[in-house]
C-alpha cells in the first residue's frame, strides 16, 4: 500500500474498489527547487500529496510576501478557493528543494467521489482538518504575538525547521529578519 493510500485511509477506510479505482488516477511528478506547482492566477486542478520534499503556499502584495503554510511528505495540500470553486488562485505553491507529489485532479476526484462513498468521506474530512488548521493560522496571526506565532511554529514543524530558511520563517510569522533574529536570542 502506497503512502497515499495509507493517508487516506486515515481518514475514511477506503473499500478494495475504491482505492483500486483512486490508484488508477493518480500521477506522480517531481518538481525541482524553484519550480512552481501553482503560479498565482491560475486554476488549480489537482490536489497534491507529497511523497518527498518540502513545498510553501504563499500570496505576494506590493513586493511583501505572506506564507501561508509549508508541506513536507506525508501532507497533502491544493489552494482549495482554487480548487473547489475552479477560478483563479491567489496563491502560489513553490518547490523548496526536490519534490515529488502525487497528484489526482479535481475532475477525477469529483467522479471518484460521487461514485464511492468512501472516497467522499475522506475528501470531507480532509476539507474539515483543512479548514481547522486554516482556522488556527488565521487566530494566530490575528491574536498572538511575534514571539507567541514563532514559538508555535517551531512546534508544528519541528520536524522539518531545519529545512525551512531563516527568512522564509520569519514571512511565515509575520516578522522582518532582524526581528527573528532578536526574538531567537531572547532564548
Amino acid at each position: 500500500m502506497t503512502d497515499f493510500q495509507q493517508f487516506c485511509n486515515q481518514f475514511s477506510e477506503l473499500n478494495e474498489l475504491a482505492s483500486l479505482e483512486l490508484v488508477q488516477t493518480l500521477k506522480t511528478k517531481t518538481f525541482q527547487k524553484g519550480d512552481f506547482i501553482l503560479k498565482s492566477g491560475m486554476v488549480c486542478k489537482h490536489f497534491y500529496f507529497v511523497n518527498s520534499g518540502l513545498v510553501k503556499m504563499f500570496s505576494t502584495k506590493d513586493d511583501k510576501e505572506f506564507i501561508v503554510r509549508f508541506f513536507s511528505e506525508n501532507l497533502m495540500f491544493t489552494a482549495f478557493e482554487s480548487y473547489l470553486t475552479q477560478t483563479a488562485s491567489n496563491f502560489a505553491i513553490i518547490a523548496l528543494e526536490t519534490t515529488t507529489v502525487t497528484l489526482v485532479s479535481q475532475k477525477k476526484l469529483e467522479e471518484l467521489c460521487k461514485k464511492h462513498h468512501s472516497i467522499e468521506t475522506f475528501f470531507r474530512k480532509l476539507v474539515s482538518v483543512a479548514t481547522l488548521k486554516m482556522t488556527k493560522r488565521i487566530r494566530e496571526m490575528l491574536e498572538e504575538n511575534a514571539t507567541n506565532r514563532y514559538n508555535q511554529f517551531m512546534i508544528d514543524n519541528d520536524l522539518i525547521v531545519q529545512r525551512i530558511s531563516l527568512g522564509e520563517i520569519a514571512k511565515y510569522v509575520g516578522i522582518t529578519q532582524q526581528s527573528l533574529s532578536r526574538i531567537r536570542n531572547q532564548k
